[in-house]
């Protein structure tokens, strides 16, 4: 069975909250356990420079979230568990995606174009107050992604197009260099993706909404209970639709508990007597980890020393990687200039495939012979992995292939012409 790498980071902007952990931190946690799953874990304070600036609060939130993560059974034995600021591979990484990554695709990145949008509808300088942080945003959590080549990235819903972001960057790259990034998936648990908060839009500190996930007994029971809720009475059926109280429920619940407070949502239980089942369910699954979170919190040296211990690990991948990322984009050493440049010269004189995407966003591909003669061209393709599978039949099977793709090609001037180059290919490649 093959390994499965996971990978997933939290911003330390703040205290971790429930919908960190139903989110991200317990599904996480879950799948390191899991057999073929290698994890990695990361505390993303690069990315919390973006939105603070202030010294004292990320290196708080970075103890804070650190501690979380231990407390809820991440084993860092098992795991790469690691600070984001002490891999450098992370900021080369980003800079070369930034230098295959069109700026076209970041203008659409839902933060980014939030802002655009707020700043329009306010009559002021659409980039006003953006910073090139968060407009590169998206080309850092590539990075973070792509250096160890994770298969998954569990991430809530809202966080699914950062992930396609960082597919279009690794095929990108690929095309220009050769192979060397895996394609990224979002991971998603569907009930729980994105937690509602206090105020039923989604948990987040920005909106100051959120639940504490190590809240002490007293301060959990007095935060739920503010819970906002509709007006009616104890005896009316009440809605689970749209409901916060039984969204934030169920991401705790087993689906018999949930079948259970559905049916009493329907007999018309009263708002706090809900509240309380929500808390006493909450406080269950939270209440056995609260000791270890608290021990760990008065003891920073312990934490660092995982972390330092992580960054060795974690750079025991990054390292040599990079090494080979370098090498392919040509930060090489001097001395096999000549080599490369002989070998540059032999490759030049056979036909070559080049692929790409036009304006009207479809995926093309031309074969051009060693002087740059176009001797196939492709129609569009609705995605590169389509058009990379027709240049592999085309180059398996030659000619044959010629005849049974001519649907995918305008038609050539000279289909012997093709047919010879690609028969140089099939024997350079031999």
């Amino acid at each position: 069975m093959a390994t499965v790498r996971f990978l997933t980071g939290i911003t330390t902007t703040g205290t971790p909250h429930l919908g960190n952990y139903v989110g991200s931190i317990r599904p996480s946690v879950r799948a390191s356990q899991t057999p073929g799953v290698e994890s990695f874990y990361f505390l993303a304070d690069y990315h919390a420079l973006i939105k603070i600036d202030d010294p004292a609060r990320i290196q708080r939130s970075t103890l804070e979230i650190a501690a979380s993560w231990l407390a809820a059974g991440l084993n860092p034995e098992q795991v790469t568990f690691y600070r984001q600021s002490d891999i450098p591979e992370i900021p080369e990484l980003t800079w070369f995606l930034t230098c295959v990554t069109g700026k076209g695709v970041l203008n659409r990145a839902h933060a980014y174009k939030a802002s655009v949008d707020k700043n329009t509808a306010a009559g002021v300088d659409p980039d006003a107050d953006v910073t090139a942080g968060l407009f590169m945003y998206p080309v850092l959590m590539g990075a973070d992604i792509l250096l160890f080549n994770a298969h998954k990235v569990p991430v809530g819903r809202d966080q699914i197009q950062h992930i396609e972001m960082a597919r279009d960057m690794a095929a990108s790259f690929n095309h220009r260099y050769g192979e060397h990034f895996v394609p990224p998936q979002a991971e998603i648990e569907e009930a729980v993706a994105t937690l509602p908060g206090l105020d039923g839009r989604k948990m987040s500190k920005s909106y100051d909404n959120t639940i504490p996930l190590f809240a002490s007994r007293e301060q959990l029971k007095k935060l739920i209970s503010g819970i906002v809720t509709d007006s009616r009475a104890p005896g009316e059926p009440k809605d689970t639709e749209g409901s916060a109280l039984f969204q934030i429920y169920q991401a705790f619940a087993t689906p018999e508990e949930t079948a259970a407070l559905r049916q009493s949502f329907a007999d018309g239980i009263a708002w706090g007597e809900a509240k309380n089942v929500l808390f006493e369910r909450i406080d269950r699954e939270i209440a056995p980890m609260r000791e270890t979170y608290e021990a760990l919190i008065n003891n920073p040296a312990r934490i660092e020393a995982i972390l330092l211990a992580g960054r060795d690990k974690a750079r025991q991948i990054a390292t040599p990687f990079m090494g080979r990322v370098r090498q392919a984009v040509g930060l090489r050493n001097l001395q096999g200039a000549a080599t490369a440049s002989a070998g540059k010269a032999a490759k030049t004189a056979v036909a070559a495939f080049k692929q790409y995407r036009e304006k009207d966003g479809q995926f093309y591909f031309k074969l051009v012979d060693a002087k740059g003669g176009v001797l196939l061209q492709s129609l569009g393709f609705s995605s590169p992995k389509a058009a990379g599978q027709c240049i592999a039949q085309l180059v398996q099977d030659g000619a044959t292939a010629l005849v049974a793709l001519a649907h995918q090609l305008e038609p050539a001037s000279d289909l012997q012409e093709a047919t010879g180059a690609l028969m140089e290919i099939q024997r350079s490649k031999a």
